[in-house]
């Protein structure tokens, strides 16, 4: 049998969770090894998730001229446009992220193994590879594995027709008609996305409402717009069955309607991707929703094996799963850098068009029983909004009637993913909106608006209305 080998950190997945822990170890002079058993780094992040439908989005505003629409230009989509057409920007930005981590593993003197890790007790690991297999040993183990679909078994996936998050780009045509099962963040994207390219989307959900954590006037912003754009909405709905047919896939809901499309996509619900671990040999086990508990720490039940990233659940975001990474190692190592993750966390939903948010919403106020004000600003009050072409896009402000602390900040229209940081760093200083009204913003600029909307707020704490938007 071969020798054990000895790491300070063993990490299993190089995905954001992973790339960003092994880096932050290393950097502090620990000796690190990554285990990757696909054959690209960088995990759904880079490969099927976050990075191609973010830049697939792009590719779509660009190839169907939507963002200037609002301009009176409207830019006929290519008859003839195919998979390979609209993925090539994608594929150069895939694979230009590839190269920088492994750069960044290379700077850091991280070793990279490649193979199926496997526990075999809660400090070793055997690495399988087509080469043979690898005993590492760790003082401080990282799971950092990532999730993958939720493939229902009454649902036949061909990969053809039929396909789920992690396939769907895998398609080899666009096709003129599409299903998209599940209203949540996966969903919605994907569906505008191929809206914007002007397939004909059915968005089928069994709630009654998108995207259900967003403050409501946001959700019901996005639904309006994708409605006005001609996308229909099946909700209250589940499918039970799907078939291929000659139009492509039929599928039975349980209410016993069908719907029949060229392609359909299920992006309802994901799991750990934790098959061939072994975990329950280094006594891990997951939880009721598919998960890796942790605690704040992202320590599991045993005390030097940690995970974080998709593999825990929620938020489940690039962003959180970076610095979830980094705590974890160095709680891990007791190091002093990095001893939590913001309690405020932004979300950046890539729809068409976008959305972002962080802190409170209406909602959550009125279940936490807050006493707060709104104050809303319409990008179609908005110089810049007119200008870029996007008069339906809006930002709210939630803060406290007692002494004006905001509380929640949520928009949806052009840049909303980058202009939440203003309102977040207000957020996370614990300032009031009159932070806005002192501050100068560019002009013209989407900015501007928390300027206008903490007018508008202040006009609803007082009674009476300032200005609209």
């Amino acid at each position: 049998m071969a020798s054990t080998e000895h790491f300070d950190l063993i990490v299993i997945g190089c995905g954001p969770a992973g790339e960003k822990a092994g880096a932050q170890a290393a950097y502090f002079g620990k000796r690190v090894v990554i285990i990757e058993r696909t054959q690209h780094m960088g995990g759904s992040c880079i490969n099927t998730g976050t990075v191609p439908s973010k830049t697939l989005r792009e590719s779509a505003l660009y190839f169907s001229g939507l963002k200037q629409r609002g301009l009176g230009i409207d830019y006929s989509l290519k008859e003839n446009l195919t998979v390979h057409d609209f993925m090539h920007h994608e594929r150069e930005v895939v694979e230009m992220e590839r190269l920088r981590i492994l750069k960044n593993l290379a700077l850091h003197k991280i070793e990279l193994v490649r193979g199926q890790a496997s526990f075999e007790d809660c400090h070793t690991l055997a690495i399988s590879s087509a080469d043979g297999t690898r005993r590492l040993q760790g003082d401080v183990i990282l799971i950092a594995t990532g999730s993958k679909p939720h493939r229902p078994a009454e649902i036949s996936f061909d990969d053809v027709h039929t396909f789920d998050s992690d396939t769907f780009l895998q398609m080899d045509r666009i096709p003129k008609s599409l299903a998209v099962i599940g209203g949540g963040v996966i969903g919605c994207e994907y569906a505008s996305i191929f809206m914007a390219l002007g397939v004909e989307v059915t968005l089928v959900d069994g709630r009654d409402r998108l995207l259900p954590f967003l403050d409501y006037e946001i959700a019901d912003r996005l639904r309006d717009r994708l409605a006005d754009l001609g996308m229909h909405f099946w909700f209250n709905e589940r499918p039970v069955k799907t078939e291929n047919s000659a139009a492509g896939v039929r599928l039975t809901m349980k209410s016993g309607k069908i719907l029949e499309t060229e392609s359909a996509l299920f992006a309802a619900g994901r799991r750990a991707a934790v098959d061939g671990l072994a975990m329950e040999k280094a006594g891990l086990a997951l939880n009721d929703r598919g998960y890796i508990p942790v605690n704040e720490n992202y320590r599991t039940s045993v005390s030097h094996i940690y995970a974080a990233g998709d593999v825990i659940g929620f938020p489940a975001l690039a962003s959180t799963s970076m610095e979830q990474g980094r705590v974890a190692v160095c709680h891990a190592f007791s190091l002093k850098y990095k001893q939590r993750v913001a309690s405020l966390l932004p979300m950046g939903i890539y729809t068409i068009p976008e959305i972002s948010a962080a802190g409170e919403t209406e909602e959550s106020c009125k279940e936490k029983k807050i006493d707060y004000v709104a104050g809303r600003a319409l990008y179609k009050n908005n110089a810049r909004g007119h200008i870029t072409g996007d008069t339906a896009g809006m930002l709210k402000l939630i803060f406290a009637r007692a002494d004006k602390k905001l509380l929640g900040v949520s928009m949806i229209g052009e840049n909303a993913t980058e202009l939440i940081h203003i309102g977040l760093t207000v957020l996370e200083k614990g300032l009031t909106i009159d932070e806005f009204i002192e501050q100068v913003f560019n002009y013209p600029t989407l900015s501007e608006t928390y300027k206008y909307a903490a007018y508008d707020g202040l006009g609803n704490l007082a009674g009476h209305k300032l200005r609209e938007g």
